[in-house]
């Protein structure tokens, strides 16, 4: 620790005890009278009163009122209503366009093929499941192919380009899917309709 100088002493100083001032005996004020101030009269202002205008009822007409004619004893029934118009059913019950899913499915494998299997009414439509299980193949696929690539020390600097060259592949197989084709994916295809799958 450094040398802390200490803080020096200073002499001791008497002072002479404080006084206080004297205090002088307060004489009684005198109260003051109170001032008598003359206000000018206020005028009372009328403002005229303006009527409104009065409205004009015409008297009443008397018109000749027919007696309702008596309504036939048969009323006729009303005509029958059109005939309905052939609606195309919702594609699923709040799932949604099954061609937008197959799309996405494909391009964001593998979490949105897992999203469609998980929710109920999206698993079981028929053209979903087929393109939603070929993405979710193909999808980890090429994770497994691009992770070994990867890791392999001379090869390694393919693993981006197979991962690129693969998600292109898959955005072609979702819009094949989105526009109605059928999509074969070389092995994946035929995996998945030997396991049952599709």
């Amino acid at each position: 620790m450094p040398d802390e100088k200490a803080p020096e002493e200073l002499p001791d100083v008497e002072l002479p005890p404080a006084e206080p001032p004297p205090v002088e005996p307060v004489s009684e004020v005198p109260a003051e009278a109170p001032v008598e101030v003359e206000l000018p009269p206020v005028e009372k202002v009328v403002e005229p009163v303006v009527e409104a205008p009065v409205a004009v009822v015409p008297p009443p007409v008397e018109e000749a009122v027919e007696p309702l004619a008596e309504a036939p004893a048969e009323v006729a029934p009303p005509p029958p209503p059109a005939a309905p118009v052939a609606i195309e059913p919702a594609p699923s019950s709040g799932a949604g366009d099954p061609k937008l899913w197959a799309l996405l499915a494909y391009v964001l494998s593998p979490v949105v093929p897992i999203v469609i299997l998980l929710v109920e009414n999206m698993k079981s439509q028929p053209y979903l499941k087929p393109h939603t299980m070929q993405a979710l193949v193909a999808g980890v696929a090429i994770i497994a192919v691009t992770f070994v690539l990867g890791v392999i020390p001379i090869i390694g600097c393919l693993s981006p380009i197979v991962a690129l060259a693969g998600w292109i592949a898959m955005i072609y197989w979702g819009f094949q899917a989105y526009n109605g084709k059928p999509v074969t994916i070389p092995v994946v295809t035929n995996l998945v309709q030997k396991q049952g799958w599709a």
